[in-house]
């Protein structure tokens, strides 16, 4: 059993730690949630008793060192993941690293080349491209039920009044918040787009909050992608066909394929495989690869990580947008 730690006690965290419980209450024992770190213990502590986790630690620094933890699960804001990956390999952690994996290319190339240096496991939990589902997503689209896939339509969205998602020097924003999620969609059926144009409505801040991003494809095909931290939006993802099309429910964490004719018919529909919270498969998938000595998650290779960070910073360099410790 891999004995996990937890950098970070926020909301994220949260959905973490009740995932792992889930999992042990159903029989899949692969991970133990053995700590919980924080920049105050008090807050540890209170974290740990709530939610069952034996150790509490009042530094990250405690959490890295102690040597009872094989694998860090980074959940603190977007410009802290760099500092606590580093911090947890240098103590011979493997890390697995909330998204974004990072805030830009750079620092993503960076992590994962100490991370091969010192042969130490580091993923990104998009948890959407470790869910059994997106291989039914994929056949579906390219079975030919509805003809030959031409075009693809994402949008991700709700108002979001947490602070941290309109501060630039917290790396607000629509784009590495949630827009992520529609960029790996698009790209988990369509493969790596030649080109991306991009616009967004910033704040007063200066950060983007409604993105529209558009990508076109070699092969033809192209993606119009919406992302949205102050609206909204339907939180779906349309496959268009020649022959019909398809609508996936719940683009970031899919419930169900809805697969519709030429004449708009519903012709078939396709219900998600029974789950916990999603996350679950990210986790095991990870323990099992930090268990054989791989260094990276065959769901999401570190090169997939590097090139939605490209993409990324390509985005922010059209709309404008830099972040003050950048």
């Amino acid at each position: 059993m891999v004995r996990m730690g937890m950098i970070g006690a926020g909301y994220i965290a949260e959905i973490m730690s009740n995932t792992v419980r889930q999992m042990n209450a159903a029989g899949d024992h692969c991970v133990e949630l053995y700590g919980i770190a924080s920049r105050g213990r008090e807050k540890a502590q209170q974290f740990a008793e709530d939610h069952g986790i034996r150790k509490a630690y009042g530094s990250y620094e405690d959490l890295a060192a102690d040597p009872r933890i094989d694998l860090a699960y980074v959940a603190v804001p977007h410009p802290f993941h760099v500092d606590a990956a580093k911090l947890c390999m240098e103590h011979g952690k493997a890390v697995l690293m909330e998204k974004p994996f990072a805030v830009n290319a750079a620092e993503t190339r960076e992590l994962i080349r100490l991370a091969k240096e010192k042969k130490l496991l580091i993923t990104e939990a998009m948890w959407t491209r470790y869910q059994p589902i997106r291989k039914t997503i994929y056949d579906t689209v390219y079975s030919g039920i509805v003809g030959e896939p031409k075009m693809l339509q994402a949008n991700l969205g709700s108002p979001n009044p947490r602070t941290r998602i309109h501060l630039p020097e917290l790396a607000g924003g629509a784009l590495l918040d949630i827009g992520v999620y529609a960029l790996n969609f698009a790209e988990m059926l369509f493969g790596r787009a030649g080109g991306v144009k991009a616009v967004c409505a910033k704040n007063q801040n200066g950060v983007d909050i409604s993105d529209i991003y558009t990508m076109t494809f070699s092969d033809g095909k192209i993606a119009v992608l919406y992302a949205s931290v102050d609206v909204m939006l339907e939180n779906i993802g349309m496959i268009y066909c020649t022959e019909g099309y398809i609508r996936v429910r719940n683009v970031n964490n899919p419930d169900a394929i809805e697969i519709y004719d030429r004449n708009r018919r519903l012709i078939r529909s396709i219900e998600s495989p029974a789950r916990l919270t999603g996350y679950e498969f990210e986790v095991a998938e990870t323990a099992a690869a930090l268990e054989a000595g791989r260094l990276e998650c065959a769901s999401m290779p570190h090169a997939e990580t590097v090139h939605i960070m490209e993409l990324a910073d390509e985005i922010r360099r059209q709309m404008g947008i830099v972040y003050p410790f950048e």
